[in-house]
């Protein structure tokens, strides 16, 4: 007998391996220059200055500069528009959010010996949106590839037999099993071949493993919607300390926290003469969870009064991450009076085995240069290899990830990246002002463009409380592909991100 038949509830969790690829990788390995208002401000120049919350994630060290013991929180307003090109046609989305991005308190204590060479020690904890994932994207346009070539390209070598229902098993049981026992590919196919879409090439050979598509060729009107939302959040702990005035010294323990949802929908529609499928709608729902640990070092020397070098280095984040589907499928005849919907709808909930991700890790070397009381200029240059990002198992066995790390390895590459801000004080306000200039981690350019962007900003001293309050803008250009296999038409990407914070502090 080809397979056990399971009887299910209408909702069933699996295990089986699903497929990662650079997009995931680069994903929860790319942090975004956001935090408090002066950190926006600045660009995140900050990693020779510290006294900022968000200045710490740069570079440790920067806890022990703080004066007086200070609490922080801070709320932005994310806003991200797309204009998206798909042979020819053009499209825009925008999505804003507001959310609280930032919040710490840092304790400063004094050595009350005058003649010890250790200055003052701090203690320092921090939550902080280190990438905020709300976004949407609208893609049209008319195309010569169907979505018919996807579930072509999934049902290539997959034996008749395992996609047809046996007497008394559901849609439900047998995409249970699939998922279970054969792989994502497999219900994939399993999803086109109930749907109409593909067609064995021997109907009576239960080992037939060639199809055709009831989809003909000429010309497709498709809309492809995708929605993400969640965060990736980071705690740190901070100790710090100073030595003989002239020495900072850090160390962060970070944790952090993913919470992605990803939904994709695409609706084709085709009149083609040779088609006896005309509608498509294709859903799919990824839901991911995931947590990690990570360290950083630093240091930031006094050179002069008015001259800082810092420099610091961060591990590689190392996460554990479980990640679930679900899939929808429904096509409509075409000429047919009346038409014929089909809705393959396997309400399966598939859970995946949990994987492992360790994200490269990043060195910073930073220079600043304070003009007394009346300002500074702070200059950060930071280095990333994203070819080190690397998938794993729990068992060790990385042979279902060799091909996506070997991609990475090929695909990827070192990234660096330049921060520049100034700050210029009169009396109690501060205006500032930054620029930020960050390289594609990706070796062809034309999948991911160089990000580049500014800020501005200013900020008032109240005496035992401050207000911030930034604006930042950058700009980056994409490819976007619909699917990895089949149907990969790719959309062009203009992509604006803009960032308003405002950050309260309070010193104690």
């Amino acid at each position: 007998m080809r397979r056990f038949t399971f009887a299910f509830i209408a909702i069933f969790a699996v295990n089986a391996t699903i497929a990662q690829d650079i997009t995931d990788g680069l994903r929860y390995s790319s942090d975004a220059n956001t935090g408090t208002a002066r950190f926006n401000a600045l660009s995140g120049a900050f990693g020779a200055l510290g006294g900022d919350f968000s200045a710490i994630g740069i570079n440790p060290a920067g806890g022990a500069v703080f004066i007086k013991s200070m609490a922080v929180v801070s709320i932005s307003g994310n806003d991200s528009e797309n204009e998206a090109t798909y042979f020819s046609t053009k499209t825009k989305s925008i999505n804003t959010d507001i959310n609280l991005n930032q919040a710490g308190a840092i304790f400063i204590f004094k050595n009350p010996s005058e003649t010890s060479k250790w200055g003052k020690f701090a203690l320092g904890v921090n939550y902080q949106t280190t990438q905020n994932y709300d976004n949407q994207l609208f893609i049209k346009g008319t195309g010569n590839t169907s979505i018919s070539s996807f579930f072509l390209n999934q049902a290539h070598g997959v034996p008749l037999e395992l996609l047809q229902l046996q007497n008394g098993e559901s849609i439900s049981d047998l995409y249970a099993y699939l998922g279970e026992n054969e792989g994502v590919s497999s219900q994939n196919a399993f999803l086109g071949y109930q749907s109409f879409i593909i067609d064995p090439i021997n109907p009576d050979d239960p080992l037939n493993t060639q199809y055709f598509s009831n989809i003909g060729t000429g010309s497709f009107d498709q809309e492809y919607l995708l929605l993400t939302e969640g965060q990736n959040n980071k705690f740190t702990i901070n100790v710090a300390t100073q030595v003989n005035d002239k020495f900072y010294f850090g160390l962060n323990i970070n944790t952090h926290s993913i919470d992605y949802s990803q939904s994709t929908l695409l609706y084709e529609n085709n009149s083609n003469t040779n088609s006896s499928i005309g509608q498509v709608v294709f859903e799919n729902n990824l839901g991911v969870q995931g947590v990690g640990i990570s360290a950083q070092l630093g240091a930031i020397m006094k050179i002069q009064n008015n001259i800082r070098v810092g420099l610091s280095v961060q591990s590689p984040a190392w996460y554990d991450i479980t990640e679930e589907t679900t899939q929808y499928l429904e096509t409509r005849t075409l000429g047919n009076n009346p038409e014929t919907v089909t809705e393959v709808d396997p309400r399966v909930l598939n859970i995946y085995e949990d994987y492992n991700l360790s994200t490269p890790g990043k060195v910073t070397a930073s220079a600043a240069y304070i003009f007394g009381t009346k300002g500074l200029i702070s200059l950060d240059y930071s280095f990333q290899d994203f070819g080190t990002i690397n998938f794993g198992t729990y068992d060790d066995d990385d042979g279902d990830f060799e091909d996506v790390n070997d991609d990475i390895g090929n695909s990827l590459n070192g990234v660096s990246s330049i921060r520049l801000g100034g700050e210029y004080r009169i009396n109690q306000l501060s205006l500032r002002g930054g620029i930020r200039y960050e390289e594609s981690p990706y070796k062809n350019d034309d999948v991911l463009g160089d990000l580049s962007g500014f800020s501005l900003g200013f900020g008032y001293n109240f005496g035992n409380y401050n207000l911030d309050l930034s604006y930042a803008r950058a700009e980056q250009e994409r490819k976007q592909q619909l699917y990895t296999v089949g149907l990969i038409d790719s959309a062009s990407v203009e992509t604006i991100y803009s960032t308003l914070a405002l950050t309260l502090g309070f010193t104690f």
